[in-house]
C-alpha cells in the first residue's frame, strides 16, 4: 500500500465509532502538534488514550479532506474536523482545520507534524472544502 493510501485510508475513518483506529500507527508513532493552546508532542499511548476521549465525547469525528499530496514516504494533508458531541446527536459541527505531514513507516503512521486551526464563524471559510477533491 503506497503511503497516501495508508493515510486516506486513516482519515476515512470515524474516530468516534472505530475500535480499530490505533491499528493504523505505529508503536513507536510521535505526533508533533501546534495548536491555539502551544505546542504538545504525542506518543502511542497519548494517541490511545485520546481515541478512547474522542469514542466517549462525540457519536462522530471525521475528516473532510481537501488536499493529500505524496512524496515518497511523506504525505501532506489538509482537512476540516468534522463533529456531532454527545450532547447535542441531530449537530455535526466544523471543529478546526488542520495540516499535517506524516512519514509512513512500515505502513503505519509513524512521525506527525500537525498545525491546526480552530474553526471561525465566517461560512465562506469552509465553502472551498466541499469543492475539492482528492
Amino acid at each position: 500500500m503506497s503511503a497516501k493510501a495508508v493515510v486516506k485510508a486513516f482519515y476515512d475513518l470515524n474516530l468516534a465509532t472505530d475500535q480499530e483506529a490505533i491499528k493504523h500507527f505505529h508503536k513507536e508513532c510521535k505526533i508533533h502538534w501546534n495548536s491555539s493552546r502551544g505546542y504538545s508532542e504525542m506518543d502511542y499511548n497519548y494517541v490511545v488514550e485520546m481515541l478512547e476521549g474522542l469514542r466517549k465525547s462525540f457519536l462522530s469525528f471525521n475528516y473532510r479532506l481537501s488536499h493529500l499530496l505524496e512524496d515518497g514516504n511523506t504525505v501532506t494533508a489538509r482537512y476540516t474536523i468534522y463533529v456531532t458531541p454527545i450532547e447535542r446527536p441531530k449537530k455535526e459541527d466544523a471543529l478546526a482545520h488542520f495540516i499535517s505531514i506524516w512519514e509512513v513507516k512500515d505502513g503505519l503512521l509513524y512521525r506527525g507534524h500537525e498545525i491546526s486551526q480552530l474553526i471561525d464563524e465566517n461560512p465562506s471559510n469552509m465553502s472551498s472544502f466541499s469543492e475539492i477533491k482528492v
